[in-house]
This record gives C-alpha cells, sequence and structure tokens, in this order.
C-alpha cells in the first residue's frame, strides 16, 4: 500500500503570539515560508501532495509543490485541523484562566472536538488517499499537529510536541493503519506546543 508523510504545516501567525488555532485560519509567517521552502532539503521524491484547507497548511503545501514540481496540491476537508471549541484564539495562559486545570488534566471543554470525532473524519480522508494511489505511491500530506498527535494517541505512542514541518509516516496494512517513523524536516526555533 502507498506511504503517507503526514506533516504539520510551517510557523503561522498564530504559532508565532501563542495562540491557539483550531480551524481558525491564521496565514504562515514569513518563517512559516521559509520552513517549507527548507523542508524540501529533507523531503526527497513524492508521487502527490495532499492538504488540509486551512490556509496554513494549504500554503505549506503549494510552496512544497512548486519547488518539488509536484501536484496539484488537492486539498481535503477531512484533514483540517481538531476544532478548538471555545479556545481557539486564546493563549494557554487565557485558558487556564478561565479553564483552570483543564490542560494539566487533559480535560476539555464543550465544543472541543473529541479524538474519536477527529480520527472518524481522518481516517476515512486517510484511507480514501490510500486506496486512489498507486501500491508504490508516496503521498506527502500536509496537515496539523493535532492530527499527528491523535493518531500517536490510538497508537499508544509517547506523547511528544510536533513541531512545525515535523510528522509521521503512516501507512495502511491489511485494513490496519500502521505508524512509521517520526520526522523533523526543519530545525524549529523554540516555540509553544500550539494545535
Amino acid at each position: 500500500m502507498p506511504k503517507l508523510l503526514i506533516v504539520r504545516h510551517g510557523q503561522s501567525e498564530w504559532n508565532a503570539l501563542g495562540r491557539w488555532q483550531g480551524q481558525a485560519d491564521p496565514p504562515l509567517t514569513n518563517l512559516g515560508q521559509s520552513q517549507a521552502r527548507k523542508a524540501i532539503q529533507k523531503l526527497g521524491l513524492f508521487d502527490s501532495i495532499v492538504s488540509s484547507p486551512l490556509q496554513r497548511a494549504k500554503n505549506t503545501a503549494s510552496i512544497i509543490s512548486e519547488l518539488m514540481g509536484v501536484g496539484p496540491v488537492v486539498a481535503e476537508s477531512g484533514l483540517m485541523e481538531r476544532d478548538a471549541g471555545p479556545w481557539q484564539g486564546l493563549t494557554r495562559i487565557e485558558i487556564e484562566n478561565d479553564w483552570p486545570g483543564f490542560l494539566a488534566s487533559g480535560k476539555r471543554p464543550d465544543g472541543y472536538e473529541s479524538n474519536p470525532d477527529l480520527l472518524f473524519r481522518v481516517f476515512e480522508v486517510l484511507k480514501k488517499i490510500s486506496e486512489s494511489s498507486e501500491p508504490s505511491d508516496s503521498i506527502l500530506v500536509i496537515s496539523h499537529a493535532g492530527i499527528v498527535h491523535a493518531l500517536e494517541d490510538l497508537h499508544d505512542q509517547p506523547s511528544m510536541k510536533v513541531p512545525n514541518l515535523g510528522g509521521r509516516w503512516v501507512e495502511f496494512v491489511n485494513g490496519d493503519l500502521k505508524m512509521g517513523k517520526r520526522v523533523s524536516l526543519v530545525v524549529e526555533e523554540s516555540m509553544p506546543d500550539l494545535l
């Protein structure tokens, strides 16, 4: 079956400000655009590129697509970041002030998209991508940290920060999604771990 590399987008304006994004749609920073260009040096060859429709992911994918000469980029809404509900746009300090202890305990507010709901839509689109590709294909999937975290959590992988332009190889084997190794395509400046 095809191998898919799921990669988080480049730095967005809200990453730089320390704000949770969820499905809000801030653009890439200049650094984020530079990260996308630098990622090419470690990517190798891919047969196709698929992206979340949120502009931070779509623009990352477009930069890579242009430099790699592979395209067009196909946008899939199922690859959007988790809906962070009332936390979208807030900093960790603001979240802690309004929802004391939630972050530390892993508790989430009403309106925050659950792992089962997120994984349902992600699995649907990853399976569709996989089934519509040749068995030997490599597909680059530009998405979000929340997607990688949810997949790792499902597969009992250690929870670690997903840096901008970091991600993980996955593939379907006999209908089950198997996790491959983690990758980091660029050296990232110190940034808060935000969705």
